[in-house]
């Protein structure tokens, strides 16, 4: 009997995630993606066009495509020109193009999809054009994706303490209503995947949209969160497992986790320092186990760390993971 299996946000983890997924014949998937990025090239077609940001959905077509390879340098393949276009992302070009075409931004994924053998369901998480408004420790607010990321090699463009942790965050212009394709999904799922990313930029923006909370209290599936390896300068910089668990709840709907996914394997202390001077970012492993006593939620530990020069989840050990709790052998 097929299983439907759905995701939430967007990056290198949930990349891995379906990567993973997509091998077994049993599940059906459903990538639910978001639309809050407005940075970078994505951010100057959504600048430009007017259409919602591609480069998530991009991704995720290369993670379900049959050949995810082949996909991945042509839809990550540049021309070197100065115009927007022409220095943009082959994938995020033909997505432009197909919503021109079609009219119609979820029919311009499908058809993307189906050119390059996507047998799954890619959902943008609403159809408004959102935009994220974060708080900061210290009272301020920033609102705009790439403006929350400003990097230590832009410091005259930084308008916050990039050591302070977001506090708040919230959705701005649209109506930032949940796609009913999305509410859709998540309410016939068996399993609900929160994927590992960027916890403000990537995760909450999902969980922000009107009537998501709502569908997620009221799906009968089970809700696995994958808690991030590292910690992210520039919105959580002193956080722990912990907090990064009840962030998700707060804005999923309290005790609505079933399962917790948490890394106990070791970072190479090269890689750690590494990250450490660069970015100032720290791995998030679990201090206190009596923080987690009489939480609703099931917390698993596993060696999760990718054996390569990055610090982030392994597919096949986190596939592992997840297929134990799929097929029942963790209860």
């Amino acid at each position: 009997m097929s299983l439907n299996i759905t995701t939430i946000w967007w990056g290198t983890g949930t990349f891995n995630v379906l990567t993973g997924l997509k091998r077994s014949k049993e599940y059906n998937i459903s990538a639910i993606v978001s639309v809050a990025d407005n940075g970078g090239t994505t951010g100057a077609i959504r600048d430009q066009f007017g259409i919602l940001p591609p480069g998530d959905i991009r991704r995720a077509i290369v993670a379900l495509s049959k050949n995810s390879d082949m996909v991945r340098q042509l839809f990550e393949y540049q021309f070197n020109e100065s115009w927007v276009i022409g220095w943009n992302k082959i994938g995020n070009i033909l997505l432009t193009a197909l919503v021109d075409i079609t009219g119609d931004f979820e029919r311009a994924i499908n058809t993307l999809a189906d050119m390059f053998d996507v047998k799954w369901r890619i959902i943008p998480v609403t159809l408004d054009d959102i935009h994220l408004w974060v708080r900061f420790e210290d009272g301020t607010e920033v609102i705009g994706e790439k403006n929350i990321d400003i990097s230590d090699k832009n410091p005259g463009e930084r308008t916050h303490n990039p050591d302070q942790n977001i506090t708040d965050a919230f959705l701005v212009w649209g109506k930032w209503e949940i796609n009913p394709h999305a509410r859709e999904a998540i309410l016939n799922s068996d399993y609900i995947i929160i994927s590992p990313g960027d916890l403000y930029t990537s995760i909450v923006p999902n969980l922000l949209s009107i009537w998501m909370q709502e569908a997620l209290e009221n799906t009968s599936a089970k809700i696995i969160y994958v808690c991030n390896i590292m910690t992210k300068r520039w919105e959580t910089t002193n956080m722990e497992v912990i907090d990064f668990i009840d962030v998700i709840e707060r804005y999923s709907g309290k005790s609505s986790l079933d399962y917790v996914i948490v890394n106990n394997g070791t970072i190479d202390d090269d890689i750690v320092e590494r990250y450490k001077i660069e970015e100032n970012k720290k791995p998030l492993k679990i201090k206190d186990l009596s923080l987690f006593l009489g939480k609703n939620y099931k917390l698993i530990e596993r060696d999760l760390v990718s054996n390569t020069d990055y610090a982030r989840h392994d597919p096949n050990k986190l596939i592992r993971v997840l297929d134990d709790i799929i097929t029942g052998w963790i209860k």
